[in-house]
């Protein structure tokens, strides 16, 4: 895929993960649009992609606000006419028993990493079936996968998240849409509600772990596809 002067929408990017995307495409040529709830982390962002002399737009949203969401894609066609690449990053995680789970933050871990996804899917594909191509990357995790005491609400959103993603790059690949999920394990960032010792930030992954797997993914030439990719420590111990 060309990616210097295409436009990808990058959610949750005022930091962790999503901030270390838009950065890495920033760098390759790309519009960056950037959407977080934070609209002073969104800035910071987009201060640190122009100071590399990279290509940067802010738009603050609640992606849990289909209002909200619908203005946010309207300012990308206003702006730049055509979405190349959608990255859906934005997430949240609280790990808790089952017994002791609050089914309001159950709801809220659906609307945000499950529900979210889907309406933001819905309205990049308006851009890019009419392009006849586009990228839709969706941020799972290995908790989609693999089950572990405390994270049944997360890991259930994540497994909804990879099913999503399975059933939508069948629907759209025939219009040269490709969907690439990815399923990072542990990150170094502040993204859920548990703790993580000082001492394992070194044997984690790190945010531009993946971003940089993303980037190889969607510099593949346009008749290749990978549909998923796990990401994990070398070495966690």
């Amino acid at each position: 895929m060309m990616l210097k002067d295409s436009v990808a929408l990058v959610t949750g990017a005022g930091r962790g993960i999503g901030r270390a995307i838009a950065l890495t495409l920033a760098k390759e040529g790309v519009n960056v649009v950037l959407t977080s709830r934070t609209l002073s982390e969104l800035e910071e962002a987009k201060k640190e992609i122009e100071s590399l002399g990279g290509r940067a737009s802010i738009v603050q949203a609640d992606l849990t606000k289909d209002e909200q969401v619908g203005k946010l894609f309207e300012e990308v066609r206003t702006r730049h006419a055509r979405l190349d690449i959608l990255v859906n990053n934005a997430g949240m995680g609280i790990f808790a028993p089952v017994r002791d789970l609050p089914i309001a933050e159950l709801d809220q871990m659906w609307n945000v990493n499950v529900r979210a996804v889907v309406v933001s899917t819905q309205h990049a594909m308006k851009f890019m079936e009419l392009q006849k191509s586009g990228a839709i990357v969706n941020v799972a995790s290995l908790a989609g996968r693999n089950a572990f005491v405390g994270g049944a609400g997360y890991a259930a959103t994540k497994w909804a998240l990879i099913g999503f993603s399975r059933s939508l790059m069948l629907e759209v690949r025939e219009q040269n849409i490709r969907v690439i999920t990815i399923c990072p394990g542990s990150v170094d960032t502040s993204f859920s509600t548990t703790p993580k010792e000082p001492s394992r930030s070194e044997k984690i992954l790190h945010p531009q772990d993946v971003a940089d797997t993303i980037l190889a993914a969607l510099m593949l030439p346009d008749r290749a596809m990978v549909s998923e990719i796990d990401i994990r420590p070398t070495n966690p111990k």
